[in-house]
């Protein structure tokens, strides 16, 4: 199913969700349409590809596409990559650490001069005239990940961060409000995802004191609901910035050999 996040009739910003097919994990993707030219975002793999195809026909002809963003590197992020470069003339914008990572979802030589390599403090992109603005998130959970604020929507597409693992078209749910955040934080397990995901405290803080200086009224994550209004946001940096997570919760015990018998 798609969800139009907005529209101000000359730019657009789509979420397709409840597309996975088979036992994948639930991802959402994401379109953004500026003056008849686009931007896809997190396209999936080939558990996605076609019905992300037929529902984007609603809202865009292939032919259009400029660009690919793959916040990271992993299949439920761009797996489906070599279709896309196939039918379209779009080029694919990920971290330079996983440029030379890409051509192995790809038919050989598909992505020669395709790949645009994301520097670390990220990047602009004019998408027909309009800026958007690709936004360092390293350690969330990837090293070289990125995302994608859009200031005409105020949307901050943030890939893993604020994963909710829901199912069906729970996907499509807007989270708005402090209270609304913190329930469904416990109602998804948020908190053990992101305690595991994330690169530790340090990487929390430094992301959260970026956001705070960024005008933010939506946060769409790749995975599950998303996080509506300036109080949801809020709330979402203040249980954020202070997250131990990753390498913060390890200890000795994590690292074992020979391998205890119970597990």
């Amino acid at each position: 199913m798609s969800q139009l996040l907005y529209d101000n009739g000359t730019h657009k910003c789509i979420a397709f969700t409840d597309l996975v097919e088979g036992e994948g994990i639930q991802a959402n993707q994401f379109l953004i349409v500026n003056n008849g030219e686009g931007m896809l975002l997190d396209p999936g793999g080939n558990l996605t590809y076609k019905n992300l195809l037929a529902e984007m026909a609603s809202y865009f002809l292939p032919a259009h596409l400029d660009y690919v963003f793959a916040s990271h590197e992993d299949p439920d992020i761009v797996a489906s990559a070599n279709g896309w470069l196939l039918i379209t003339d779009a080029k694919i914008l990920i971290a330079n650490e996983w440029t030379r990572f890409l051509p192995h979802f790809c038919s050989k030589g598909m992505t020669a001069g395709r790949v645009i390599g994301i520097p670390a403090q990220g990047m602009r992109v004019n998408l027909a005239g309009q800026e958007l603005f690709v936004v360092p998130a390293h350690y969330m959970h990837s090293v070289g990940n990125f995302q994608v604020y859009d200031p005409v929507s105020k949307i901050l597409f943030s890939g893993d961060l604020g994963a909710n693992l829901v199912s069906g078209h729970d996907a499509a749910k807007v989270i708005e409000g402090a209270e609304a955040f913190a329930a469904h934080r416990a109602a998804t397990s948020m908190d053990g995802f992101h305690r595991r995901y994330m690169g530790g405290q340090k990487v929390c803080r430094l992301w959260t004191n970026m956001a705070r200086g960024m005008d933010i009224e939506w946060i769409v994550p790749q995975h599950g609901a998303s996080f509506k209004g300036r109080e949801t946001v809020l709330a979402f940096l203040d249980w954020f910035e202070g997250l131990e997570s990753g390498p913060d919760l390890l200890t000795q015990k994590d690292f074992q050999f020979p391998i205890p018998e119970n597990l």
